[in-house]
């Protein structure tokens, strides 16, 4: 065996991430079609150039439930392949790993960090029973055979690296899977965070584009008080902020881990020190503030974190849903409806209605928050799952919180993209519904009064004429008088210049 391997490798010595011979063993001269593994339960065949095991095969074979398979998410693969090589420097420094098979896992996972299409060897289903154990052996399995690729050893030769005993070592699914769940998260919500700056961009192009465009605002769907579109579209803005700084604070929850605890907590097959030692390294490849909890028996039964922030991401997901269908409300029309906006069309909106234009990007965005909300239920029952010192059902929570990220990200990229940047105001039709707002006499209460304001709304609305006419005819107010409590900015921003009559 290598006693030592260059800290990275050419990945041109790698072996193929998709490499699977087919050829029938002997024919020709070609490589065999399969090798031979053996578990608990006895032998099986596995692809001669699968870089997954026997742990992973029957996996495969007893959870065909989603069709999903965990290497779709890249960043739980990360943070799984992170976790390793921390435990793998840990365990050669405190003395128990060889310093030629520590140098080979740690290169084995430089590699697959580098390369992503490595993730197409992490097959196993993301919904799967067990915890989490099919998950951290798939890693454990690949891993090891990219290693032994490393070494110029064939796959399976597990003497040399095995996935247990050298890539596993110190290690328990109930530590490993909860700590690479969290640090997934930590890689996860950066992509999210970055969507959601560009749409805050966005929509504060707009508030600045539309600031001087009055319209009427509205509460529970019915005429209300004056506003600027600007206004409405700053509130978008505001809106999705918040939902930024919420989400930067809550994942903070993601940096404390139970690793070192192994299969309860306790810290069964480690080394008093490895825990100190494994979350230095942990820090040190993450580059983030990673601590270990107080209490590693409840931190390895505990799931509290994934439950507040998937909240927080319902949260999130209902809030752009709030705007995406205030923007299918304000886009209404063309002729018939609100007709404030101007949604960019991106399609045809019907096989029978020539010329409909609907607002197809709104939609979606609704339905990827129906999901998250549908999501965040999942997990809550997830949580209430777990029974003593273990939750079992962490793969799903993993595959919801993972899922939300994923599909939020792309919604909101797609609403910025191809909707929010090309929204256009109807200018003449704010002007057109402000002139007929009953909702204007609002303003005029402090200097006529409620009663006299009722009485003249309505006889606005069952004579369908403008409040500032019946105004001007009953000798309430003079024009000038009138004009200057109406002014725009008197009425849209009620405490710069507002005289009391």
């Amino acid at each position: 065996m290598t006693d030592m391997l260059p800290d990275t490798a050419n990945p041109a010595d790698l072996p193929s991430p998709t490499e699977v011979k087919t050829a029938p063993v002997g024919v020709g001269g070609a490589r065999p079609a399969s090798r031979i593994e053996r578990d608990l339960l006895g032998a099986a065949e596995i692809p001669a150039g699968a870089l997954w095991g026997i742990h992973t095969m029957r996996a495969l074979e007893n959870f065909p439930i989603s069709g999903t398979p965990i290497g779709t998410f890249g960043e739980l693969v990360q943070g799984l392949v992170t976790v390793k090589q921390a435990a793998a420097r840990a365990n050669h420094t405190l003395g128990y790993l060889d310093a030629g098979r520590a140098n080979a896992i740690d290169a084995a996972c430089n590699a697959i960090l580098r390369d992503t299409r490595y993730c197409d060897q992490f097959v196993v289903d993301a919904m799967q029973g067990g915890a989490g154990t099919s998950t951290n052996m798939n890693a454990n399995e690949v891993i090891a055979n990219v290693a032994l690729g490393l070494m110029g050893e064939k796959p399976g030769t597990y003497a040399l690296i095995h996935p247990n005993d050298h890539v596993n070592m110190a290690q328990s699914t109930n530590d490993v899977y909860p700590t690479a769940l969290r640090l997934g998260m930590l890689l996860a919500v950066e992509p999210l965070l970055a969507s959601l700056a560009r749409l805050e961009n966005a929509f504060d192009a707009k508030a600045q584009a539309f600031s001087e465009i009055l319209k009427v605002g509205r509460t529970q769907l019915r005429d209300a008080v004056p506003m600027t579109l600007g206004q409405e579209f700053h509130a978008f803005r505001t809106t999705i902020q918040t939902e930024i700084r919420s989400l930067k604070q809550h994942a903070t929850a993601f940096e404390q881990v139970n690793l070192g605890g192994t299969a309860i907590g306790t810290g069964l097959n480690t080394d008093p020190r490895y825990t100190h030692a494994v979350m230095a390294e942990l820090r040190g490849l993450s580059g983030r503030p990673m601590v270990s909890a107080p209490d590693l028996i409840e931190a390895t039964s505990d799931v509290g974190a994934f439950v507040l922030f998937s909240g927080v991401l319902k949260r999130l997901a209902l809030k752009l849903s709030k705007i995406a269908s205030d923007l299918r409300l304000l886009s209404s029309g063309p002729r018939a409806g609100l007709g404030e906006i101007v949604l960019p069309p991106v399609q045809a909106g019907s096989s029978i209605m020539p010329g409909k234009v609907n607002p197809v990007i709104p939609e979606a965005v609704n339905q990827v928050a129906y999901l998250v909300a549908g999501h965040d239920l999942t997990i809550t029952m997830c949580a209430d799952g777990g029974q003593l010192q273990l939750n079992p059902f962490e793969p799903m929570i993993g595959y919801c919180l993972f899922s939300s990220l994923k599909i939020l990200r792309a919604a909101v990229d797609t609403l910025t993209t191809r909707c929010v940047s090309g929204i256009s105001a109807d200018g003449s039709r704010c002007q057109y519904l402000s002139e007929l707002n009953i909702g204007i006499i609002t303003a005029l209460v402090p200097v006529l009064g409620y009663d006299t304001c009722s009485a003249v709304a309505r006889r606005a609305l069952v004579e369908n004429r403008k409040v500032t006419d019946l105004i001007i005819e009953e000798n309430l107010l003079s024009s000038d008088r009138l004009a200057e409590l109406l002014r725009p900015d008197a009425l849209t921003r009620p405490n710069i210049g507002r005289e009391a009559g």
